[in-house]
């Protein structure tokens, strides 16, 4: 992952130092739950905590050797550790570490993601309040169709980010699994006690059945999960440079001093940062597939699944987590033109009544057919020749003949279309 699209606290998660911190505990826990069977001697158990230390450049380099990143480090444990060392790794197998590490990493990459959530959550619940009676045209397939409300708008996004933190709730309890069984998961030369143990002091609880790895549908779902979100992070971007379109012009995303929009032309202000998280978002996706591919093993086990798993894991992580923090940021900071969002809701000359129009006419006891064709026809008018329909239906004697032009006028009511914004308010936010 580069830089640019990075923040330090879940880049960390991924650098070698972190992973070869977690592989330590692992063994260390390992080797206390030995001890505590009395497979290994109690000071054996101490002398891993009290001497174990790892230098990378050295697990580098013996692996450059040995091909294997497990046995690189083990040795250089046992540089530290000294004796002792021989009595770690008893009964385990390379997975045991691999995967309750990669278990370990994908928790604390969640509850980074989870906090994110959160802060978006927060920063939509304030601009739907903020917009909860602020009347806005809705569109269907790109067309004004009838009144909602910005604040509408925003609620509906709370409510689909709130799903999306209970998917990634879900989907972390899945993942914290600890597989610490031997070679093709039977415990042969390990007791289940350690798997449980190690389980315990690393947050997990023990994978039921492991195999020789962690079977890979947990993780299919980890993926898949932050796939999910990452739409949801694109619905959102979207919208807002649909918005943004200058001839909508409604909401723009914050154009700061000194900001530039284009090296050629000096009145540009666009929608960067919602073009840069749908781009985020694909990208988070891109995942999704290898991580459903990873499910087929071979037998009790084969690696490869490892090389997919050694890119997806800080990419899908460090993408999403920046992209949910510039996400929120947009959100927060939002500008609304309130004046052109009146302006695009009047421009159609009050077309957005004309279901109310054609249902007050079959209330009238107009056929439904024919209700339609007499709004319709009025309605085509405004939208080839321009005008008010309201005034197109006063002139239309057997619209009048129904609905009088007194009554017709109650019907273009705007209060009509934000009567039950309460209720929605209150489902999405109790």
């Amino acid at each position: 992952m580069i830089p640019r699209y990075a923040r330090p606290a879940m880049t960390k998660i991924w650098e070698p130092d972190n992973k070869f911190r977690i592989w330590f505990e692992i063994e260390a826990h390992a080797c206390d739950a030995q001890a505590k069977l009395g497979v290994i001697p109690a000071e054996a158990a101490k002398a891993v905590w009290q001497r174990g230390k790892w230098d990378i450049a050295r697990i580098d380099e013996i692996e450059r050797e040995t091909k294997h990143d497990v046995i690189a480090f083990l040795t250089n444990l046992a540089e530290y550790v000294g004796p002792e060392a021989r009595f770690v790794h008893q009964g385990m197998t390379s997975s045991d570490v691999l995967d309750t590490c990669l278990s370990v990493q994908l928790v604390q990459a969640a509850d980074i993601l989870l906090a994110d959530l959160d802060e978006l959550l927060a920063a939509l619940k304030r601009r739907a309040l903020e917009h909860k009676m602020t009347v806005t045209m809705g569109r269907s397939h790109g067309i004004h169709a009838e009144p909602v409300t910005l604040g509408l708008k925003f609620a509906g996004f709370y409510a689909e980010f709130a799903r999306n933190k209970e998917r990634l709730k879900a989907a972390r309890a899945d993942i914290a699994t600890c597989a610490i069984s031997g070679a093709v998961g039977t415990f042969a030369n390990i007791d289940p006690f350690v798997e449980t143990y190690v389980a315990e002091k690393m947050g997990l609880i023990p994978e039921p059945v492991s195999t020789q790895v962690i079977p890979r549908d947990r993780h299919a779902l980890y993926f898949a999960t932050l796939g999910v979100i990452a739409s949801s992070i694109e619905r959102l971007a979207t919208e807002i440079r649909h918005l943004q379109r200058t001839e909508v012009r409604e909401v723009e995303e914050y154009f700061s001093p000194g900001q530039k929009g284009s090296s050629a032309m000096p009145h540009k202000r666009n929608p960067v940062l919602t073009e840069n998280l749908t781009g985020l978002a694909r990208v988070v996706r891109a995942a999704v597939v290898p991580a459903m591919e990873n499910v087929a093993l071979w037998h009790e086990r084969d690696i490869s699944h490892s090389s997919v798993e050694r890119y997806i894991g800080p990419d899908a992580t460090i993408t999403l987590d920046f992209a949910l923090a510039r996400a929120t940021g947009v959100v927060d900071k939002l500008v609304i033109y309130k004046d052109a969002v009146e302006r695009n809701l009047n421009m159609m000359g009050g077309l957005v009544f004309s279901q109310r129009v054609l249902l007050a006419l079959t209330q009238a006891g107009v056929s439904r057919e024919d209700s339609y064709v007499y709004v319709q026809r009025n309605a085509m008018k405004v939208w080839n020749e321009g005008g008010q329909l309201l005034d197109r239906l006063k002139s239309d004697n057997e619209v009048t003949a129904k609905i009088p032009a007194p009554a017709l006028e109650k019907l273009f009511d705007m209060g009509y279309h934000t009567k039950h914004v309460d209720t929605i308010f209150k489902r999405v936010f109790g």
